[in-house]
């Protein structure tokens, strides 16, 4: 992609630390309703249990806790799951991979941008996980494995078939590299 080309592009998708003539693919925008719904548990039970001060309060059982923070730890609970609900289309749609000649690149962050290579000579394995509600949403991760154990190349939210091609084309790659050396 051109400069000319890179200019048109929204804030979100164009980043100081891009190289500049890379199109990264997005993944897919079910990942968005698989975030919604585990944050949303999780901010129900956590919501559950610190409504307990107040449900107690309003029955009597507890009168002598303090009412502003029976109602404020829920309330906070709430703007917290509301804002976190806000950011997490803006967080999907940041995520995103390229592959080049040597190298994947894995793209994520809104506010912390981060650019990872990963190169294919030192893959050692594809790593293509399925869980419950990611099968439900026909959604796939892929883990790529180094030699190195701080190497956390993941990337959620792809389509089961474009993760499949992809974990093959990976490995392909990886293999030819390996036997360059």
């Amino acid at each position: 992609m051109t400069a000319a080309g890179r200019k048109n592009l929204p804030k979100q998708l164009s980043s100081a630390i891009d190289p500049g003539d890379v199109v990264f693919l997005r993944v897919s925008d079910k990942l968005i309703t698989a975030r919604f719904i585990s944050s949303g548990v999780g901010a129900l039970i956590f919501l559950a249990l610190t409504a307990v001060p107040l449900v107690l309060k309003l029955t009597g059982v507890w009168a002598g806790y303090p009412a502003w923070l029976a109602w404020a730890a829920p309330a906070v609970v709430v703007i917290v799951m509301i804002w976190e609900m806000i950011l997490i289309p803006r967080q999907v749609r940041a995520i995103g991979y390229a592959e080049r000649d040597d190298d994947l690149l894995i793209r994520s962050g809104i506010l912390f941008h981060r650019v990872m290579v990963v190169p294919y000579g030192r893959m050692q394995y594809v790593d293509v996980t399925m869980g419950p509600l990611e099968r439900m949403l026909g959604l796939s991760t892929i883990h790529l494995h180094t030699a190195s154990p701080g190497t956390n190349a993941l990337l959620n939210g792809l389509p089961a078939p474009e993760a499949a091609r992809l974990r093959e084309q990976l490995s392909a790659r990886g293999e030819a590299k390996l036997a360059g050396l």
